[in-house]
């Protein structure tokens, strides 16, 4: 049964009711702790109008413009009145203060330590933000998964020789500290239908040395991309654009073969080198490139075990450490530094 068609003055005017709603209560807002809730409901990640953004992929080029610039009027007036509440209710809260409270302005200036986004979340947001208007939906990973899905799914079946490639958690009830969000793959080609693009970004774990480009725990994006004829080409294309808004600069990638048992044809890929601009540098070992991402096209047996036909669908995945990508874009030396607690490191951030 196909899907029906997105209705566009559904949407528009769902948009409009977002600020019908909101106006009167944020008019009505007293403390500052209401005013923030309000934010959150109609502002925030999971917020409704969060919701209708997230549904454009849905809509033809002509109509995603029209809810997009409608959407954006509307977001711009709630949160300039949000922004007004605040700036009157702490007002308000100062001047209600007695003469006994106030601040002697004579004393020594003291400067609290506010706190901050960690880097690393800082950048899956912007990840996900950036997939979301590729037209991704995410899901995040359990953390603690089982054998089936975090090797056997994959095309990992026991005893296969490449699961020695993971050096693995186990629990002492059989479980897995995943090493990797491809975990989800097969949940993803169960629950969904194509077309399927979604991302998956989340925490793993592996029982591995560290060293100042590896971790014992890292955060890792896992891509899922199944369609009626996609090709390598349009996994490369997706990528392309990826990066180049991550980094904010226009960048090229290549691919390079190489064997994963989850994709056929699988390999890594490189993109230029952002700290030369790929002229050359210690960094990419003068050859203006680094490897970056396994990838490839998503093998026909982790099709069949999720459930989708391979001689009608085709398509790709990818994983790439989140960690390695803010070392190259604030050129850091360390993975370490990210989980080491040091607060002269993390402020920068």
């Amino acid at each position: 049964m196909s899907a029906s068609k997105p209705d566009l003055q559904k949407t528009l005017d769902d948009v409009k009711n977002l600020i019908d709603t909101a106006k009167p209560l944020l008019e009505k807002v007293t403390t500052l702790e209401e005013n923030e809730t309000l934010r959150v409901q109609f502002l925030g990640r999971k917020s409704k109008l969060t919701d209708i953004l997230r549904t454009l992929k849905e809509f033809s080029d002509e109509d995603r413009v029209i809810i997009g610039s409608e959407a954006n009027k509307i977001k711009t007036q709630l949160s300039e009145m949000v922004e007004n509440n605040s700036v009157r209710l702490l007002k308000i809260k100062h001047n209600r203060i007695s003469d006994k409270e106030k601040i002697d302005v004579t004393l020594p200036v003291y400067e609290p330590q506010i706190g901050h986004i960690h880097p690393v979340t800082q950048m899956q947001w912007k990840t996900e933000d950036i997939f979301q208007k590729m037209g991704f939906d995410i899901v995040y990973p359990y953390e603690i998964d089982d054998d089936y899905h975090n090797f056997t799914a994959v095309n990992l079946p026991e005893g296969h020789p490449a699961r020695d490639n993971w050096d693995t958690f186990w629990t002492e009830d059989g479980q897995i500290a995943i090493t990797h969000t491809s975990s989800m793959q097969n949940r993803i080609l169960k629950e969904f239908k194509p077309p399927i693009r979604v991302i998956v970004p989340g925490r793993c774990f592996r029982h591995e040395a560290t060293d100042a480009r590896h971790e014992h725990t890292f955060t890792q994006v896992e891509g899922v991309y199944v369609d009626k004829n996609v090709t390598l080409n349009n996994m490369l294309a997706t990528l392309k654009t990826f990066f180049s808004e991550f980094y904010e600069k226009e960048v090229e990638v290549k691919f390079t073969p190489d064997f994963f048992p989850f994709v056929e044809p699988g390999g890594m890929m490189s993109l230029t080198c952002i700290l030369c601009d790929g002229k050359g540098c210690n960094v990419c070992k003068n050859t203006g490139w680094l490897e970056i991402l396994g990838c490839g096209m998503i093998h026909p047996n982790v099709l069949k075990m999720g459930g989708i036909d391979s001689d009608v669908y085709s398509g790709f995945a990818w994983g790439f450490g989140l960690e390695r990508l803010v070392m190259l874009k604030y050129n850091i030396e360390d993975i370490r530094h990210f989980y080491s607690g040091k607060f002269d490191f993390l402020k920068q951030f």
